[in-house]
């Protein structure tokens, strides 16, 4: 018997597929997008609009995707994670070439009244391509030079296209994803080390190449770590966000200021309040437990999407649930490092928190291909 032929045979179908849902992960999801209404009504100021009643529509259409992509077998993203790889690499192509360009970064593509960010794509396009690779081929040949050139590869070439929007921060997301794919995979530790040193080197040859002809990054980018490692250095300029960010922080103090009572938000101090520093607004009116809360909310949802991947026998199947819980976790942890000031702002949103288009139904879908992975594990 082929797999195809095993695989719609064992694939549940009707009412089945509903009871097996993931339900404790959908109501997870749910519970962390309302934070994120919760949030974006308060730095309106108590409005729904302009970004709280766009970002629940947007859940809405997320929660759909993610229900409608669970039901489809597993096995068919499977067969299409090549397709799903190619088309997202032709649309950061097609950025390069044709994207819209906003906030100094040519990120963006309109397709009719669509505005996409492929970028977000990629992120899970990539770990289901590594996936079915890492599937097809055989356990011995998984550390062998060769076969790990191949992924190297395919890792790399969306980067490079991404660093060029520019999008530090999504380019970052791109390789700890998939080396960590790679690593779950069970590619040898040695080849880790070596990225590792390279990666040192590559620092030290950034640092160097500062003023040259040869700058490897954006001067804004090169702001960006003089802000990190001493944000006093420009309070009212580059130093302005992260100074506000742990002003916030700290003014929560244990339980927060209160609901829509927080000063730096309201008064407008906080900027991207509702994007990339809406934690820096809940910890400020909630507090530590606050921030706290929404991090237990994140790691019960890790905790389930582990669990559903090491109880599932199909190796395409555990390692797309293991790639994008990886991811979803670098989502989250980046952005909290980088509002705390531990890590260079680097643009990453807070996942199903911060306001955004692509990111929230992207991400929905991504948990969508959870979803089916755990529906159609064998039984």
């Amino acid at each position: 018997m082929s797999y195809l032929e095993y695989a719609v045979k064992t694939t549940p179908s009707g009412f089945r597929k509903v009871l097996y849902l993931n339900w404790p992960l959908a109501l997870l999801l749910s519970a962390v997008a309302c934070v994120g209404f919760l949030m974006l009504y308060s730095v309106a100021g108590g409005s729904f609009t302009p970004w709280a009643e766009p970002q629940m529509k947007r859940f809405a259409l997320g929660l759909a995707v993610m229900f409608t992509v669970g039901m489809v077998p597993i096995w068919f993203w499977r067969n299409i994670s090549g397709l799903a790889y190619f088309i997202s690499l032709v649309l950061l192509v097609a950025v390069e070439l044709f994207g819209t360009i906003g906030m100094g970064a040519q990120r963006w593509i309109d397709i009719g009244p669509l505005r996409l960010q492929p970028s977000e794509l990629m992120k899970i396009a990539l770990v289901m391509f590594l996936a079915a690779y890492y599937d097809w081929l055989p356990a011995r040949k998984v550390s062998n030079p060769i076969w790990v050139t191949i992924p190297v590869l395919i890792i790399l070439v969306p980067t490079f296209l991404v660093l060029k929007q520019p999008d530090l921060g999504t380019a970052i997301l791109l390789l700890t994803g998939g080396g960590a794919v790679m690593f779950i995979a069970g590619v040898h530790w040695a080849y880790f080390v070596a990225v590792i040193a390279g990666a040192v080197g590559l620092v030290s040859a950034v640092f160097e190449s500062r003023g040259t002809d040869w700058q490897l990054i954006k001067d804004y980018q090169f702001r960006r770590i003089d802000t990190f490692l001493d944000p006093s250095s420009d309070p009212l300029g580059a130093g302005y966000h992260i100074t506000q960010s742990k002003i916030a922080l700290g003014s929560g103090g244990w339980a927060g200021r209160g609901y829509m009572q927080g000063t730096q938000s309201r008064l407008n101090f906080l900027p991207e309040k509702h994007t990339d520093f809406i934690f820096t607004t809940l910890a400020e009116e909630f507090g530590f437990l606050g921030g706290i809360s929404l991090l237990v909310l994140y790691a019960l949802i890790i905790m389930f999407c582990v669990s559903s991947a090491m109880t599932n026998q199909n190796r395409y199947a555990a390692l797309l649930t293991l790639g994008i819980t990886t991811t979803f976790f670098l989502f989250f942890a980046v952005n909290m490092s980088m509002v705390m000031g531990l890590a260079p702002v680097v643009g990453v949103p807070l996942p199903l928190v911060s306001y955004g288009g692509s990111a929230m139904v992207v991400l929905m879908l991504a948990f969508g291909l959870v979803q089916s992975a755990h529906i159609h594990k064998p039984r």
